[in-house]
């Protein structure tokens, strides 16, 4: 639990370091800069690496896009895994109870951290800050998964099914109240 907490406050005091000073200068906070797509990464990439940093067996996986993002320390040459089997694979969403998209379904330990960005308020120096809202973390399987179709041009991903994401949100470990 410890872990999960000193990540959300890493991501967080980056966010308010970063906000503090674009404000100052009269530019957009980096929340409204971002494209969803792009803050869902800068987020997932942030909170591998804190994860890595707080953790006593997990480390970042330094196989260039391999899988999953964090690896059980020691147990790949390197800690390198182009698609291993031993880690936990980190996304983020806004999607509320944590569904998002994968590029395949995997047995795998996932974890899902849902936040929120406050986009609407006006004026925008009034925005709440982005906060995480919830957070899981659950081994799943292949069967767990649903294949989304894509067009020509689309990638092929998968995406937990009903009984899937049900079983990822029994082992949540945080929800905001």
């Amino acid at each position: 639990m410890d872990d999960f907490k000193a990540a959300a406050q890493d991501v967080y005091d980056f966010f308010f370091d970063v906000n503090t000073a674009l404000l100052a200068k009269g530019l957009d906070r980096l929340d409204d800069t971002l494209r969803p797509a792009i803050m869902s990464g800068v987020l997932s990439d942030m909170l591998t690496a804190s994860l890595a940093k707080h953790s006593r067996s997990l480390t970042v996986n330094t196989y260039f896009n391999g899988h999953p993002d964090l690896v059980v320390r020691g147990h790949y040459a390197n800690n390198a895994a182009k698609a291993g089997a031993h880690g936990v694979e980190v996304k983020t969403t806004r999607k509320a109870g944590g569904a998002v998209d994968t590029h395949g379904a995997r047995e795998q330990w996932m974890c899902v951290f849902v936040y929120s960005v406050d986009a609407v308020t006006e004026p925008a120096c009034n925005r709440q800050p982005m906060s995480f809202t919830e957070i899981y973390l659950g081994q799943v399987g292949l069967a767990d998964f649903r294949r989304n179709a894509r067009g020509e041009l689309g990638t092929r991903t998968a995406t937990l099914h009903a009984q899937g994401i049900a079983k990822l949100r029994q082992n949540w470990v945080y929800r905001a109240v």
